[in-house]
């Protein structure tokens, strides 16, 4: 039988108990989805990377994506840098992408960067929790580029509001695509292409909203099963009655060029 004929608390059980480490999300298959934006960030990004001569990606999870990038890229730049600040994640990391010849190097989110003045051509990231734009102007040569994709404002905050209540509109505002240009701008960068889009999530039952949650720790701060199991049970029959819970997520693209006469790394 499928899903539907599991109880709550077996099915929170197992939300609860699959590990977090990386950003490799195919446990959600079959029970959560979630529509990818149309740029497709990481085949994008092999083609910058095959253009690039230095290359870091910034807080870069367990490299799934880098290694996905690389993968498809002829050649790896040299060097090629990555960072995370998790340290579950720089173990996973590293496994990945040393094979390849990328350096995982152990940053804190909020740190600067250990990098010298001007090391690269192509600064990449996907979903950082926030661009350090005044580090990434730093480490980039002149001519060289951004390129990331990025998490928008209110992206899944159907969930969020349903465990939090309505949000501050600075809550809710955070990660503004148009905010982040002017931060950018800021920090000497010149925004060349700036995308957005919002895209459809389904949960299909409340294991796949636990394991979110706890994946994504920043969505419900210092949630547990126990904290909000009252939520989580009355969830878990609206979806049982219902259907999917329904949210939408938002993702810019967000390329930006450091001013200078090279043309390094704009793919």
């Amino acid at each position: 039988m499928g899903q539907r004929s599991r109880s709550f608390e077996e099915l929170v059980a197992e939300g609860a108990a699959v590990p977090t480490e990386g950003w490799d999300f195919s446990w959600f298959e079959g029970r959560a989805t979630e529509e990818r934006p149309s740029w497709g960030y990481a085949v994008s990004l092999a083609d910058r990377l095959a253009a690039a001569t230095a290359a870091l990606d910034l807080q870069t999870g367990g490299g799934e994506v880098l290694d996905f990038a690389l993968g498809r890229a002829p050649k790896t730049p040299a060097p090629a840098v990555a960072t995370e600040g998790w340290p579950p994640n720089v173990t996973q990391a590293t496994a990945l992408l040393a094979p390849r010849g990328v350096a995982v190097v152990a940053v804190p989110e909020d740190a600067p960067l250990p990098f010298a003045d001007a090391a690269f051509d192509l600064v990449s990231s996907r979903h950082p929790v926030r661009a350090p734009w005044a580090e990434i102007a730093r480490v980039l040569r002149p001519g060289g580029t951004y390129f990331a994709q990025h998490v928008g404002p209110r992206s899944v905050f159907e969930l969020v509001e349903y465990f939090l209540g309505p949000q501050p509109d600075e809550v809710r505002d955070a990660r503004h695509p148009d905010r982040e240009r002017a931060e950018a701008e800021a920090a000497g960068l010149e925004v060349v292409d700036l995308r957005a889009e919002t895209l459809r999530v389904e949960f299909h039952d409340i294991a796949a909203v636990v394991h979110f949650l706890r994946k994504v720790v920043w969505m419900v701060p210092g949630i547990t099963v126990e904290a909000y199991r009252p939520r989580l049970g009355a969830l878990h029959e609206r979806i049982e009655s219902e259907g999917p819970f329904v949210a939408h997520s938002t993702r810019h693209l967000f390329v930006a060029r450091k001013p200078g006469d090279g043309d390094s790394g704009r793919g």
